[in-house]
């Protein structure tokens, strides 16, 4: 078998048959010729749509990029506005519960305030209320201590006094006694 493959080279040789690296003039012409055939049909009808497609491609990519960048600083500014808005929204909050506080505080002071004016005009109605039962007593007391006097004077002169002018009489000496109290 090596004697076989051995043989195939040498004979190729003796026939004109070449390998790989040899040259052949003819062969080498009409593939020139092809290729610049082939480079003139490509040149005059592909090139034109191949480098139609490309710049097309490219003014695509273009668009899209400056599309990409209206669209990330039109994020941005979006982004910069909510910000605010969220900032704005904080310190209008931070505003309210401050005013609300200020509101409950200053309602918690006026219904102090007006549970003491209560307290005080209920103290001095208590008061007001217990002079007037304390003078009614009084009269009362002093009204029951002429009748006895009266009575006591009435046994003892042994006749019954009833008329004003005895009332007065001792009205007027129980009014001497009191400061002497």
């Amino acid at each position: 078998m090596v004697t076989t493959l051995a043989l195939v080279p040498a004979q190729e040789e003796a026939h004109g048959g070449g390998g790989p690296l040899t040259v052949e003039g003819g062969l080498m012409l009409w593939t020139i010729f092809i290729f610049l055939l082939l480079f003139l049909v490509l040149k005059r009808y592909a090139w034109p749509q191949v480098l139609g497609a490309v710049e097309a491609r490219e003014k695509a990519l273009e668009a899209q990029l400056a599309e990409a960048e209206r669209n990330r600083a039109e994020s941005a500014r979006l982004l910069e506005e909510h910000k605010k808005l969220v900032a704005d929204a904080r310190a209008s909050a931070h505003e309210l519960l401050v005013e609300a506080r200020g509101a409950a505080e200053r309602e918690r002071a006026h219904a102090m305030e007006k549970t003491r004016q209560e307290q005080v005009e209920l103290l001095g109605r208590a008061r007001r209320e217990i002079a007037e039962e304390r003078d009614r007593a009084v009269a009362d007391l002093r009204r029951e201590a002429v009748d006895l006097s009266l009575a006591a004077a009435g046994k003892l002169i042994g006749e019954r006094f009833s008329s004003d002018a005895d009332r007065k009489l001792v009205e007027n000496y129980l009014a001497t006694l009191e400061p002497a109290r």
